[in-house]
């Protein structure tokens, strides 16, 4: 049983993350909730996004700008309300919330990459969200402010707080990784076989891949990666958007599943382990991952039968703040609520 829970443990993080990570062992220490109240916790500044997506038609409560304009020439005086009226979920449904932080020592860190993994081993399901980093929501005892600053505001519980408030979502435990760790465990199970969509061409540093100009191209087909080639490719933000990243790293995603589940994967149980064991923070206990024995079996036999959606371009709006020029992106309230009722059931 103890094999069989390390294998559940290790499907279980593949399944999920492995993008822009914290250090481990010199995690920070939390804010605490009465820092946040008293709005002492805002030491971090947001890093800049350098593509944003064309805007749809306005609403009445926000105010659409073009990505060139600098600043924003009339005050929004209104935020849409979340809808919440719809969303529901079957009963023993389990929501992992996977948290890929940019974390460097002394400067803080933003949850860069924010995906929903939701099981629900009575049914056989598995559905994995993706939310941008950039999604301008409330906060609790915050305010407005991007969705990638809650973890670092106030830890799980304010992140948990934040998908309850904006989209009626509860996450029951979550999971932060880190670079070392993945590029080790891709390497460990001899490198993966990426579905690519879309070719990729951007600066890089791939020893194996990078050409004379400094640029890494990876086409659109079956491509495999070490993991060095895959987190640049799951990371890569010069020449695409958010958005294409987060298609990236649910390509990643699934290929290390595939391999994971290969005989490959399962014959370095121990050895996978002992890799991921130091490279993730979690909360999710271990009755937990035993009882998810069963889908994960079933998932093995079947990989594609796991679900993939994400807030995209036709769920946001752009906006840029007041004062500091940053630019986000305001959810759609009833377009978000349809991509996360579908992805629930």
């Amino acid at each position: 049983m103890k094999k069989s829970a390390f294998i559940v443990a290790i499907i279980v993080f593949f399944l999920t993350g492995c993008n822009n990570p914290f250090n481990s062992s010199s995690t920070p220490t939390p804010v605490p909730i009465s820092s946040i109240l008293l709005g002492t916790g805002k030491s971090v500044q947001p890093t800049p996004t350098p593509f944003q997506p064309i805007p749809p038609t306005p609403t009445k409560t926000v105010i659409i700008l073009p990505t060139s304009t600098p600043v924003p020439t009339i005050q929004v005086t209104q935020f849409p309300t979340p809808d919440l009226s719809n969303i529901t979920q079957p009963s023993g449904q389990i929501n992992i919330l996977i948290l890929g932080s940019d974390y460097r020592p002394g400067q803080g860190f933003r949850t860069d990459v924010i995906m929903l993994l939701s099981l629900n081993a009575s049914k056989g399901t598995a559905t994995l969200t993706s939310f941008p980093r950039d999604l301008y929501v409330t906060i609790p005892g915050i305010g407005m402010e991007r969705i990638n600053t809650a973890q670092e505001y106030g830890g799980f519980a304010l992140t948990t707080a934040t998908f309850q408030n904006n989209f009626g979502v509860t996450p029951n435990y979550y999971m932060m990784t880190n670079f070392a760790g993945f590029k080790g465990i891709v390497d460990t199970l001899g490198g993966i076989d990426v579905t690519v969509a879309s070719t990729l061409k951007d600066t890089c540093s791939v020893r194996s891949m990078v050409d004379g100009m400094g640029y890494c191209t990876i086409p659109a087909g079956f491509f495999h990666m070490d993991g060095e080639t895959a987190l640049w490719y799951v990371r890569s933000r010069h020449s695409s958007n958010d958005f294409d990243r987060t298609r990236r790293a649910q390509e990643v995603i699934t290929a290390i599943f595939r391999k994971l589940v290969s005989l490959n994967g399962l014959n370095r149980t121990s050895e996978l382990y002992s890799q991921f064991n130091s490279s993730i923070e979690t909360n999710i206990p271990l009755s937990e991952i035993v009882s998810l024995l069963p889908l994960a079996s079933k998932l093995a036999s079947d990989p594609s039968s796991i679900r993939r959606y994400a807030i995209g371009t036709n769920e946001v709006y752009n906006y840029i703040v007041p004062g500091s020029g940053a630019m986000v992106l305001v959810p759609d309230p009833y377009a978000v609520s349809a991509i996360i009722q579908q992805a629930l059931n």
